[in-house]
């Protein structure tokens, strides 16, 4: 973002910007309320979700450093009609959305660097709709496990997720009741397609998974 700045606009930023420290599960902005500020993820994971039917979240993306968020409901002139938390301690940078305005209506180069990742949100949260509400629960699954390391990566040795996720908010990620995860979940490990080590996920034969998913 800072390269498509100008050197005046870039003092702006440093006079106007704030460290900020999240826990485990801090809430960082809620639904309803009115956008204020534009978050820069510098360190840790944050996901991003909506309560539906009785109360059930439904986590619509995940996030990982480097990661701009909590702009798009300012730039459409709305409340937030989602809510975002950490999903594990997290440092962010956050920056005044008036600011944002100032710059986007002046610097045709910053617009566009926001218009893209809009964009790009976009065609994930399409392709999500589709995968979440067609393929059945081990399609959903599958899908949501290869998601997360797409998202994530691998740690070192090449096969366990980098992510430690509870089992709820697998579900809720994949679209399905807890008691739906942990089943599914377990008959991938018995199918050795996975290997479960308390929250640790491990691929045991992604290829498998790619083709379950596909198949939805």
């Amino acid at each position: 973002m800072l390269s498509t700045l100008t050197l005046e606009q870039r003092a702006v930023i440093e006079e106007n910007i704030t460290l900020v420290k999240c826990k485990k599960n801090e809430v960082i902005y809620k639904e309803g309320e009115k956008p204020r500020y534009m978050f820069c993820l510098v360190d840790g994971k944050v996901k991003i979700y909506k309560d539906g039917v009785g109360g059930r979240p439904q986590i619509i993306r995940v996030l990982n450093a480097p990661e701009y968020f909590a702009y798009r409901a300012y730039v459409a002139d709305e409340p937030f009609i989602t809510a975002a938390a950490a999903f594990e301690p997290c440092i962010m940078l956050k920056i005044p959305l008036e600011i944002l305005t100032d710059f986007m209506q002046s610097n045709a180069a910053f617009a566009w660097f926001f218009i893209q990742r809009l964009a790009q949100d976009l065609g994930v949260s399409d392709e999500r709709t589709v995968n979440l509400t067609q393929k059945h629960i081990r399609g959903r699954l599958a899908e949501s496990l290869l998601f997360l390391k797409d998202s994530y990566g691998l740690e070192e040795d090449g096969t366990t997720l980098n992510i430690y996720l509870s089992r709820e908010d697998l579900a809720n990620l994949s679209n399905m009741t807890t008691s739906n995860a942990i089943r599914t979940l377990s008959a991938f490990a018995s199918e050795k397609l996975v290997a479960i080590d308390g929250r640790k996920i491990a691929f045991m034969n992604i290829r498998e998974l790619e083709r379950i998913s596909k198949m939805g």
